[in-house]
């Protein structure tokens, strides 16, 4: 029994509201219900792929002030408003549309870029078709607010989707628009001091608003939605986190713009037929007060059997599913990890640094390394998990030369090791050492790395490939010494070890465990790996 509450009725003018039937679904296999989306089976393809590229680009980019900028520049003294008082003017009278004139990603090469990624070691491809700032970045039919009417006007989800293609990889699409009704809402306030107090934001304006300006003729309202009564307690900034399953005081979503979202997903899916598509949304879109996201699941996964003659290869993300749900779905993990194995796949999102380019993380040299993405994506393979990595870009299209180096950096040691990684499976255990025997239980959707403490070379995570099993050493032992303690003298199976990035100067299997010796002069700041080939469970 799904808990659905009332729609709140809302009367949206507009050209993006103007549609009032829905795109039709694909019939098939699966219907929009549970029951029929746990026929649902992970393609080897991901399980095979463990690392994927994100370009988690949009305007928000353009001003480089970090996250949530289309959300927080309307906070009155954050950061992000001081930052855009500053470029942009006061928004009563330049808001996020006009963050959106300026974003124009002159220098962006999407083929260039896609290459780099490929060359880095990823083995399929994300681009961001829509945020909560609810800009499409294609040729929408159903969203006249989109990068190729206004800022770049150009067709961003086309480019990379022919860049991904042209480079072997498959290709997929975020959609995060679902909560822009919720996100938006600090553009329905003022400030409460100053020469502009009470003066109300832009987030009331219409279509009429615009005669004269460059945007006339478009609709305001079909890009910032807040032609509705504000949540409750959105007074309070943090609101929104206790909201986001549409819960706690939440202003409901219209039925208008629950449509408008459908048949923009719709759209997109039909027209540039993602390989994976990620739902920035706890479990699928509008859930559980709409069931349009099992019917975009149903449809996602019967466009895709129909296009691969009968087999379904797709893949399709939701946050913090229940056990039942992730036999439908493959649970995504944003900022953190699964504690233990999965039985399942299942997918870790992160970023180097902020999920939109944030100068200031550049400048104070605050990405994440090339070894701490390395030792993340061997623990999340570990336990049967895949890490998909986000790089900040550039308003203007192009990535900094910090980033290239970390992108290298996790290339060449994928050329060495990626043996460890692709196609590898979990061992019986995930690993040893003090991060195995200190972790902690996860809490809630995830948002825990970096918790813990430093890997030492007594932390070892285990995948395996058939008779092969491989041990990846987080740190490389001061001693030249290292002891696998879920290895002993019993398994008199194995033929050999060996170091994927050179020669062991020996090993021995004891009672309490395999002792390798590294030689003296060979050190890196990398995880090392050691190849066990052998039968080993």
């Amino acid at each position: 029994m799904i808990r659905k509450i009332s729609f709140l009725v809302v009367l949206m003018s507009g050209w993006a509201f103007s549609q009032p039937t829905k795109e039709p679904a694909q019939p098939g296999k699966f219907e929009p219900s549970w029951e029929s989306l746990k026929q649902y089976r992970t393609p080897d393809w991901f399980r095979d792929a463990k690392f994927g590229i994100w370009a988690h680009w949009g305007p928000q980019c353009q001003p480089e002030e970090g996250d949530w900028y289309g959300r927080f520049m309307y906070v009155e003294g954050s950061p992000q408003y001081q930052a855009h008082l500053a470029k942009y003017g006061h928004p009563s009278r330049a808001g996020f549309k006009e963050v959106i004139k300026d974003w124009k990603a002159e220098a962006w090469d999407p083929e260039k870029l896609v290459k780099l990624y490929k060359k880095s070691g990823a083995r399929y491809f994300f681009a961001m078709g829509n945020h909560h700032d609810n800009l499409d970045l294609w040729d929408s039919r159903y969203q006249e607010w989109n990068s190729v009417a206004v800022g770049p006007q150009q067709n961003i989800l086309a480019g990379w989707a022919r860049a991904a293609r042209n480079n072997g990889l498959p290709f997929g699409v975020s959609i995060h628009a679902a909560h822009a009704w919720l996100w938006y809402e600090t553009a329905q306030k003022a400030d409460s001091a100053g020469p502009y107090a009470g003066v109300p934001y832009d987030g009331k304006l219409t279509g009429a608003d615009g005669r004269g300006l460059w945007w006339e003729g478009l609709d305001p309202q079909n890009l910032y939605v807040q032609n509705h009564p504000l949540s409750s307690g959105s007074e309070d900034i943090r609101s929104l986190w206790y909201q986001w399953d549409w819960e706690n005081g939440a202003a409901p979503p219209s039925r208008e713009f629950v449509l408008n979202f459908y048949n923009r997903t719709m759209d997109m899916i039909n027209r540039y037929q993602p390989d994976l598509i990620y739902f920035d949304d706890t479990t699928l879109p509008f859930w559980p007060v709409s069931e349009i996201g099992l019917e975009l699941a149903a449809h996602y996964y019967n466009k895709n059997m129909l296009l691969n003659d009968g087999s379904l290869e797709a893949v399709l993300f939701g946050k913090k599913l229940s056990e039942a749900q992730k036999a439908c779905l493959v649970w995504d993990v944003e900022r953190g990890a699964a504690p233990e194995i999965q039985e399942l796949p299942w997918q870790t999102c992160t970023c180097i640094g902020a999920w939109h380019y944030d100068r200031h993380i550049y400048e104070d040299g605050r990405y994440k390394s090339a070894p701490t993405v390395i030792r993340m994506l061997a623990d999340i393979v570990s336990k049967n998990g895949n890490l998909l990595l986000s790089i900040p870009m550039r308003g203007n299209g192009t990535i900094d030369e910090k980033e290239v180096a970390i992108l290298e950096g996790i290339g060449e040691w994928l050329a060495v090791n990626g043996a460890c990684i692709y196609e590898t499976r979990p061992w019986r255990v995930y690993g040893e050492g003090p991060r195995v025997e200190n972790a902690a239980a996860q809490k809630g959707q995830g948002f825990d790395e970096g918790q813990g403490e430093v890997y030492t070379s007594r932390d070892i995570r285990f995948t395996r490939k058939g008779d092969v099993l491989y041990a990846i050493v987080m740190a490389w032992p001061e001693d030249g010494e290292v002891i696998i303690r879920s290895l002993s003298a019993k398994n008199d199976n194995v033929r050999g070890v060996e170091w994927l990035g050179g020669r062991v100067a020996g090993y021995s299997f004891r009672e309490d465990g395999l002792y390798v010796q590294l030689p003296k002069d060979a050190q890196t700041d990398m995880p090392l790996v050691l190849k066990i080939d052998g039968k080993t469970d």
